[in-house]
């Protein structure tokens, strides 16, 4: 892979990776749909809706920049997660629901 160099119209410079997420219905979760590379936020977004809704099947698209997210390590998750096991009254297991409230 090349190096960036600081001059944003040298044609060797290479595109910041995005992160696509689409929303196929209102209501529902955006999903991971890909990766793309665009130099800005508005290109990436007009890319995206090209590359990822070619059959509008989006409602919603968001865009973010790959060196923007911060996520927690798989090899942390006993540290991470576990501390909620001692915290009982965050899970709602000892409640009566009612015989109408089937659903849950």
């Amino acid at each position: 892979m090349r190096e960036a160099t600081t001059n944003p119209a040298d044609p060797t410079r290479e595109w910041p990776l995005w992160e696509v997420f689409v929303r196929s219905k209102a209501g529902l979760d955006h999903k991971h749909s890909g990766s793309l590379h665009a130099p800005d936020a508005k290109l990436a977004l007009e890319m995206a809706r090209d590359v990822y809704t070619r059959r509008q099947e989006g409602t919603s698209i968001w865009v973010v920049r790959s060196d923007q997210i911060v996520a927690s390590d798989p090899g942390d998750k006993d540290m991470f997660f576990d501390p909620m096991e001692d915290k009982v009254y965050r899970h709602p297991t000892f409640y009566k629901l009612p015989d109408e409230v089937n659903h849950m």
